[in-house]
């Protein structure tokens, strides 16, 4: 069971189930009213880092469009399948969902879906895509046919962040791994999951590294807490 909440949460627990610790990334918006007031919560070190990623994104003659699901036309969807593909074949491994599958989601919630595009020479060249509600946007797959400096973190990041704000969604789940977010204005947010193993000696065996992982998951998320970008004043 992933992603519980707190009535589930103690239904498993006192089942039985063994629980999982862990620790993904989160970007709050606290009703900025533009991109320039998010960057002011952050230390003058990591606002000079960010606005140059931009700008160099801007310099490389790149254009962004951010474009919701019922306005994404086939030939964007194409291009983003492409970018999928092509970011499995980086990694030497394989697709795991179909063309049709982006098809079938593209009909039925389109309401719900965000697709990044960067162009050069308006030729797209890089694609991200979301899924949102009301309250939260969530970062998902993200691909490239040619490799421009700082472009994944405009595509992934900027541009989702400066969404969120123009959509009041409160919060954007950049998911698990990357203490890049952290410069970005993510800030480390606890999970944790519940499993029940069939077999009792690898039940037992699972058990104990989990119990050893949570101390680790413990100290990690307090690295991570003592190495916020925020101001610690407003001074700084």
């Amino acid at each position: 069971m992933l992603f519980p909440n707190e009535d589930s949460a103690a239904v498993l627990s006192q089942a039985g189930w063994m629980q999982r610790h862990g620790v993904q990334f989160q970007w709050h918006n606290e009703g900025f009213q533009n991109f320039e007031e998010f960057l002011s919560q952050l230390t003058q070190e990591k606002r000079k880092k960010i606005r140059q990623e931009r700008k160099k994104v801007v310099n490389s003659g790149l254009v962004c469009h951010r474009v919701k699901g019922p306005d994404i036309s086939e030939a964007q969807w194409e291009f983003f399948y492409q970018c999928y593909c092509n970011t499995y074949r980086e990694h030497r491994s394989t697709p795991y969902l179909s063309r049709e599958f982006f098809e079938r989601i593209a009909q039925t919630m389109p309401q719900h879906i965000l697709l990044v595009m960067a162009y050069k020479d308006e030729v797209p060249i890089a694609s991200a895509l979301n899924f949102y509600d009301q309250n939260t946007l969530y970062g998902r797959y993200w691909g490239c046919l040619e490799y421009v400096p700082n472009l994944h973190f405009e595509l992934c990041y900027y541009q989702a962040q400066e969404f969120c704000i123009a959509e009041n969604i409160r919060y954007f789940e950049g998911g698990a791994q990357g203490e890049h977010k952290l410069a970005r204005g993510f800030k480390p947010k606890a999970t944790c999951s519940f499993h029940k193993i069939a077999h009792p000696q690898f039940a037992k065996a699972i058990e104990d590294f989990v119990m050893r992982e949570a101390q680790g998951i413990a100290k990690y998320t307090n690295e991570l807490e003592d190495r916020a970008p925020f101001k610690l004043s407003s001074t700084d």
